[in-house]
């Protein structure tokens, strides 16, 4: 279901891989990062009109809740399968897309999945 050799999963491997503790597993057939539970996982779905839309190139991950509302009205932006009803939200990523805002984003969710620790040290890393 995924490519290792994409280009935008290298971008977010390399993002990820500057967050405390986290490491890499496939989960359900797409890349899943994580540290003691997932924060992103690399592609995603929605069901349209009773037909599964895959999105290859996107980032799922969990927003801080005061944002998620924000973020879907954005084209790029959906509510993924089984993961959307908990606050996950889907991210088209695509040659134009902003890296800063990808990076912002991935450290969210980071910051509301992984221990208490890991987060004290990403802090006190920066």
């Amino acid at each position: 279901m995924f490519d290792d050799d994409d280009p935008y999963l290298a971008r977010v491997r390399q993002i990820a891989s500057t967050f405390p503790g986290s490491a890499e597993k496939v989960s359900h057939g797409r890349p899943a990062l994580y540290t003691t539970k997932v924060f992103a996982y690399y592609g995603g779905s929605l069901k349209v009109d009773g037909e599964w839309v895959q999105h290859p190139h996107s980032l799922v991950l969990l927003p801080d809740a005061d944002d998620r509302q924000a973020l879907l009205e954005d084209e790029r932006v959906y509510a993924p399968a089984y993961l959307g009803p908990s606050g996950w939200i889907g991210v088209d990523l695509d040659d134009d897309t902003d890296w800063t805002e990808v990076t912002e984003l991935l450290d969210a969710s980071f910051r509301l999945t992984a221990p208490k620790r890991l987060v004290a040290e990403l802090d006190s890393d920066g």
